[in-house]
């Protein structure tokens, strides 16, 4: 039986989610981080092939890294509507968006908070120095890219409700993790379309589902 090891405030909720709207047969164990560090306890970081989460095993089999979890479990549900088959309509969009989240939002994610680290963290005068480099970065490149990356998704779920088009798909799943860790950060003020989505993925029962076996306070995720 594949099991997820679930890792609290992570990336491996969206396989929680992903496995509940599948209705999926499978089991969960999940794991806390260290209050001192907030990282993975050794025991999680053992049984990941890059101490990262989330992490399955299946059998003799363990799997790390979001998407190829993904693909790997919707191999088994071929029929699966999460996974829109080539000629579908939401095709192409699907295929984007399942790609965007880490292509594209969690890489200006982790950028900017390397950055950031690199800023609190660098002894003066080589912080001032610092600031005003990445200053120029975040103008040039990082603020521009994040912007049009916020403008396209606003643009695309005015037309139509889900990231993967009429219904949910794979796309919006995983695309929960660096939404949610956006949107904590403030950066989906006024966009109006980008605020229904949460409200509507919030409403599922999947995700309602997903949400009691997380068994967690509050819907914020951690990097």
């Amino acid at each position: 039986m594949l099991t997820l090891h679930h890792l609290e405030y992570s990336q491996s909720f969206r396989i929680l989610w992903l496995l509940e709207a599948l209705g999926a047969d499978y089991a969960l164990k999940s794991y806390d981080r260290n209050a001192d560090d907030n990282l993975a306890p050794d025991e999680y970081k053992a049984l990941s092939p890059l101490g990262t989460a989330p992490v399955v095993t299946d059998g003799d089999l363990v799997l790390c890294e979001s998407n190829a979890i993904i693909d790997y479990i919707l191999d088994s549900y071929p029929d699966s509507a999460l996974r829109p088959a080539a000629g579908h309509k939401d095709r192409a969009r699907h295929l984007f968006w399942f790609h965007a989240s880490p292509g594209s939002l969690m890489s200006l994610q982790g950028i900017a908070m390397v950055l950031g680290l690199l800023e609190m963290r660098s002894p003066w005068p080589i912080s001032s120095l610092l600031k005003a480099v990445f200053g120029q970065v975040r103008t040039i490149f990082l603020n521009p890219r994040s912007s049009a990356l916020i403008d396209l998704m606003e643009k695309d779920l005015g037309k139509q409700p889900f990231f993967g088009g009429d219904n949910l798909t794979a796309a919006d799943i995983t695309l929960v993790y660096p939404m949610y860790a956006a949107l904590d950060k403030g950066q989906f003020e006024g966009r109006t379309n980008i605020l229904a989505w949460f409200a509507r993925i919030e409403a599922l029962d999947s995700f309602k589902s997903a949400r009691a076996k997380d068994d967690r306070e509050r819907i914020i995720f951690k990097f």
